[in-house]
């Protein structure tokens, strides 16, 4: 085999590859909408969509876990969440004012007690 022959054989091993598709939301829906219909083969929709039964099994769990998610839901007001990243800062400030006022707890025992020993007259 020549180096010429060698290479193409590489670029067709490329071309080959498939490129990872990002399929939107809304492209999800409407698969898992048409695969649930009944009116077309499962089979026919993931050729022409170009994905595995895998993935629409992943679809169909996504589908179902956001279903139950919203309509868990409560009416009336809605808890307002907060992002994990604000809530350690959070938590870590708190920590760290805990211990400074700890601290200047100890400094006070420790000045009142100077106070009442010593010569100052109350």
């Amino acid at each position: 085999m020549s180096v010429s022959e060698d290479k193409k054989s590489q670029d067709n091993s490329l071309e080959r590859r498939k490129k990872r598709r990002f399929l939107s939301p809304e492209k999800k829906f409407q698969i898992y909408l048409e695969s649930q219909s009944g009116k077309t083969q499962v089979g026919e929709i993931l050729r022409r969509e170009g994905i595995y039964s895998t993935d629409l099994a992943r679809i169909r769990k996504q589908v179902k876990e956001g279903a139950l998610e919203r309509l868990s839901a409560r009416p009336g007001a809605r808890r307002k969440s907060v992002a994990q990243e604000s809530y350690e800062a959070l938590k870590k400030e708190l920590e760290e004012k805990e211990r400074a006022l700890a601290e200047q707890a100890v400094e006070l025992a420790i000045l009142r007690k100077k106070t009442n020993g010593g010569s100052w007259e109350r």
